[in-house]
Order: structure tokens, then sequence, then C-alpha cells
């Protein structure tokens, strides 16, 4: 496989893809936050000085959907059709994960997955970032994609699971 991404000078360059048909595209990223028992009571209880952590992680995470071609260098200025973002906490016994999913849709000629993993990274950050006075010890990640469909390349479902995954 080749690398499509450099010029005859073989130099970095921005992919042609007027000649690609516009499909429906969708990607899905998950990420996770693992905080201590105590930073997931004061934040379910809407106990953050910053406020409702969740709420402005789920702006962030479309925002920076949004942006993702702003950031990474390569990446085509898409027209997204949608972004949702939902969050599920684990409770263990010692910690708790905070689940981050990701969907983008658009339809296009070019694939979202670059926006689906930015976003699900930038909700984990910003979690860290509401939070890191009270606990700097959070830890984030994995993140990855779990599925994306159309384009060229075809449909793609992540085999085998991660500790973010059930």
């Amino acid at each position: 496989m080749s690398f499509t991404h450099f010029n005859e000078q073989g130099r970095a360059k921005m992919v042609d893809i007027t000649d690609k048909s516009d499909t429906l595209r969708t990607a899905i990223a998950l990420s996770s936050v693992e905080v201590s028992k105590e930073l997931y009571e004061t934040i379910i209880n809407q106990g953050v000085a910053k406020g409702d952590v969740l709420a402005v992680s789920q702006v962030a995470g479309i925002m920076a959907a949004k942006k993702t071609a702003d950031i990474i260098p390569m990446c085509h200025p898409l027209a997204l059709k949608g972004v949702d973002i939902s969050f599920e906490w684990e409770v263990k016994q010692d910690y708790c994960l905070l689940h981050i999913q990701v969907e983008v849709k658009t339809k296009g000629s070019t694939g979202v997955e670059m926006e689906a993993l930015t976003s699900a990274s930038v909700c984990a950050l910003t979690v860290y970032d509401m939070c890191k006075a009270f606990d700097k010890g959070m830890v984030i990640g994995p993140t990855y994609l779990k599925q994306k469909t159309g384009g060229k390349s075809g449909d793609f479902i992540r085999q085998g699971t991660t500790h973010t995954e059930r």
C-alpha cells in the first residue's frame, strides 16, 4: 500500500477527492476517562466548580468535530450532517470509567473518521480540564475508531474489545 499524501517531490499534499462520489459516511469513535470514585460522585452531583462537566464536554466535542480540518493538517473541511455524543459511567471497585461515544455523519466524498476521533479526544480532554483542580490523576484513553461506513474502502467494524467496551 502506498501513501497518498505525498506529491511527486515527496512533499506533503492534501489528497485530491474531486473524482470521488458523494456517499453517506459515518464513523463511531470511543474514548474513556478513568476517575476516582470521589471525583465521579462530584461530577454526577454537579459539584465541579467550573460547571456541568458532561454538558461542557459534549459541546466541546461537537465544536471539535466541526473544526477538525483546522487542526489536522491533511483533513478536508467537511459539512457535517450530524454529531451525536453519549456518555455512560461504569463504576468499578476502586475507580470509575466515563465511556464516551461519538457518532459523526456526513454525505460527501471523504470519510468522517478523523472528526469522530478528534471529537472523542476533545470530550475526554475537556473532562480533564474541568476536573484537574480536583484530581490530576485522571487517565484518558484508549481512544479508537469503533466503526465506519461508506466510501471506496468500504465498511469497517473493529473486531475484539478493549477495557472501554463491555
